[in-house]
């Protein structure tokens, strides 16, 4: 097979989708040394990360000669017919991970969707995104030959929202890098809480992602301030902005524990096991998630989780977190509570949580991903 995969999400998002892309496709690069694969990725896209895959000879690069931009205004703005293939050379399958499929001349369509959150919760995106994404998801779903959801929520929501066959459906979820464990080197802990001037010698409970709306670091906020946590721990946000974020920094600026809030930013993904590792809880009370990692790599570290039950979470959490309705906040100050308070309650949280984490591994995630680029390309 030639298969060609658009990898500039991998190349220019750290978290998110580019983390999803990064782990499925250079765990496949290992797996699979048989079939040809050309990445390609817009001329914006940094080239750092494609150093992962020169030990593949079945592996190779092509630049696309404009940035993103440029490329998704002429091909779903001018519609112009300019097929992946002029750029990558004859392809049996093309794979676009990001939501949205450009031009192709003869190569069969995979299509990733990661979540439905612009329809399942549009106040969370601003309103030129959520029409791009109305117009253009739909009309890469019409012409895919099969489509990836990152779970069986996400699934569910395609059929219920799109009409589509579940056949035509396959759930390829993540997977969590070995690298993600307990950190119990002093010296690469303190490190990170320097580097990021993290509460000194304390307990915080940790929120992580970008900042906006769908998070609902708001609603983190509004919990711990009025749990009594408060008094024994600090809360700590860490993510790089993204957008609506204003309200946030006036929640953590405004609650009467503002001197316990502490919002660090972009932490480096290098840094993110310690970064667990040092999180007494970590809180992820999100209004939507596709598959949401972080849960399973906090757990992988040995960090007992409080979510939400919506979406994908149950799915991923299983019975190892403690699950909460995002919107309720006395129930999310509760559990923040008892997950503090609770000796034993944190312990079998924590057991729990690296038996679930266990369940998923980057490997089994490109094997279902192989089986269906085979499929596609042999029916």
């Amino acid at each position: 097979m030639n298969i060609g995969i658009d990898y500039t999400a991998a190349l220019k998002q750290s978290g998110g989708i580019g983390r999803y892309t990064r782990g499925l496709i250079t765990t496949l690069a290992h797996l699979d040394p048989q079939n040809r694969y050309t990445l390609l990725a817009t001329s914006d896209a940094p080239r750092r990360d494609l150093q992962a895959f020169q030990e593949f000879s079945n592996f190779s690069f092509k630049i696309y000669p404009l940035p993103e931009r440029w490329l998704t205004i002429a091909w779903h703005r001018f519609y112009l017919p300019l097929p992946v293939e002029w750029f990558s050379g004859a392809l049996d399958l093309f794979h676009s991970p990001n939501f949205i499929l450009p031009p192709t001349r003869g190569a069969k369509t995979l299509l990733t969707v990661h979540d439905l959150s612009f329809i399942r919760h549009p106040q969370g995106a601003v309103a030129s995104l959520r029409r791009w994404l109305n117009q253009v998801v739909p009309r890469s779903l019409a012409r895919a030959d099969h489509i990836l959801a990152d779970s069986e929520s996400t699934k569910l929501d395609l059929i219920e929202l799109f009409n589509l066959n579940p056949a035509d459906i396959t759930v390829v979820g993540a997977g969590v890098e070995e690298r993600f464990r307990p950190i119990t080197d002093p010296v690469a802990l303190e490190a990170v809480r320097q580097r990021y001037q993290l509460p000194p010698a304390s307990k915080f409970i940790l929120g992580l992602g970008t900042l906006e709306p769908r998070k609902n670091f708001t609603g983190l906020i509004a919990a711990f301030s009025q749990s009594p946590v408060r008094e024994t721990h600090h809360l700590v946000i860490a993510g790089g902005k993204g957008w609506l974020y204003d309200d946030i920094f006036a929640a953590a600026h405004n609650s009467p524990a503002a001197d316990r809030i502490h919002l660090v930013g972009f932490v480096a993904d290098a840094d993110l096991p310690a970064l667990y590792s040092l999180a007494d809880i970590f809180a992820y009370p999100s209004h939507y998630e596709g598959f949401g990692i972080p849960v399973i790599e906090a757990m992988a570290c040995g960090t007992p989780v409080v979510c939400a039950n919506n979406s994908c979470l149950p799915e991923v959490a299983g019975d190892s977190a403690l699950q909460v309705t995002a919107t309720d906040t006395p129930a999310l100050a509760e559990a923040l509570a008892r997950l503090a308070a609770d000796l034993s309650l944190r312990q079998r949280a924590i057991h729990a949580g690296f038996h679930q984490a266990q369940k998923f591994t980057w490997p089994a995630a490109a094997g279902r991903l192989l089986a269906v680029y085979r499929a596609l390309c042999y029916t």
